[in-house]
């Protein structure tokens, strides 16, 4: 039996992305999650995750097609959480370079970029994508203490979480970017937040405890939310 007072997350579906493990890790941390293509599921719901692993492209055709570009928006103006992961991250951003040039949502102000040759230590050149464990670093430009109001709140400064991607965002607002990882003489955002949108370049469902704990902080910020209404 389903609990009432459980969180309700609306997992956005556009036939792209590991929708059955963000699921999953929702679940272990008390949150009702439904996997939908549904405006008014997503609309209703307490918090919004869109996540993702694919080609731009492909997924901006797919939220066109599906009708959901308009309602994300609306999401994004709202106060609820709306979280981003991976591609779901890239697709908040205004345009991609990723196998051509596509606009996105335009939610966030910026673009996505390719890795261009990374190089490791004594010069050798890294492979892309980057697949494997990164740390996320504070990012020291950030104004106030917006890590500890964010879903990172409780994690430690060079926390290890799981990445796969070749492309990355570039905000113009460098003072939303709540993380920074560095791939060999690359450094990226890894994670920022503007007003309620939560946005993260790493898989926190395969990151282990540390990935759930953003879940966590997550239905945490949805139970405090529930009792200023």
């Amino acid at each position: 039996m389903i609990e009432s007072n459980k969180p309700n997350v609306a997992i956005v579906n556009y036939g792209v992305g590991n929708l059955f493990s963000v699921q999953h890790a929702c679940n272990n941390v008390g949150i009702k999650a439904c996997i939908t293509s549904h405006k008014q599921e997503i609309l209703s719901a307490d918090a919004v995750i869109l996540p993702g692993v694919g080609a731009f492209g492909n997924a901006i055709e797919s939220l066109r097609k599906l009708d959901l570009i308009h309602v994300l928006k609306d999401v994004a103006t709202s106060s609820k959480p709306f979280v981003g992961i991976c591609l779901g991250m890239h697709l908040l951003m205004d345009e991609s370079e990723e196998f051509g040039s596509y606009q996105g949502l335009g939610i966030i102000k910026g673009s996505v970029i390719r890795f261009d040759n990374p190089v490791g230590v004594f010069g050798k050149r890294l492979k892309v994508p980057h697949v494997g464990w990164g740390c996320i670093h504070k990012n020291i430009d950030t104004r106030g203490n917006s890590w500890e109001t964010s879903m990172l709140r409780g994690l430690s400064d060079g926390e290890c979480m799981y990445f796969v991607h070749s492309f990355y965002v570039k905000p113009k607002n460098q003072n939303i970017v709540l993380s920074n990882t560095q791939y060999g003489n690359i450094e990226f955002c890894s994670s920022f937040q503007s007003r309620n949108i939560f946005a993260c370049q790493f898989h926190p469902e395969r990151s282990g405890l540390q990935g759930l704990e953003i879940y966590s902080k997550l239905a945490s910020i949805i139970k405090e939310q529930s009792k200023e209404r």
